[in-house]
């Protein structure tokens, strides 16, 4: 069993920069692939951004692409997403997620979730 923790979300300016942090706790993240996943207000979740377990692949949402940087240090038992050039649209609640195996985009396909990190972006 995985529990996750999501932390550094806020209230920021657009154009403005965060960086949200997945801690693990329970067991290592090490042998997880993790997803970063956002729900906005009346919205399904929708999935942003996923690294393997090894760190070595990463996979974005068009909508994110060279604005947000997913990255993971198993030695902390922790995953980043770096999200730069923020705009109003980016607001939303983040969640990030575990699986075992290869990493993924569907929501469904996740085991282990957060209980996720409110960003505000205002214009």
């Amino acid at each position: 069993q995985v529990q996750l923790v999501e932390s550094g979300g806020g209230l920021v300016q657009a154009g403005g920069s965060l960086r949200l942090s997945c801690a693990a706790s329970g067991r290592t993240l090490r042998s997880y692939a993790v997803g970063w996943f956002r729900q906005a207000p009346g919205k399904e979740r929708e999935f942003v951004s996923t690294i393997s377990w090894s760190g070595d692949s990463t996979y974005s949402a068009d909508s994110v692409k060279g604005r947000f940087t997913i990255s993971r240090n198993n030695a902390k038992n922790t995953v980043y997403l770096q999200m730069n050039s923020l705009k109003p649209e980016d607001t939303a609640v983040y969640y990030c997620a575990a699986k075992e195996g290869r990493w993924g985009t569907i929501v469904s396909g996740y085991d282990y979730w957060g209980q996720g990190t409110q960003v505000t972006v205002s214009s």
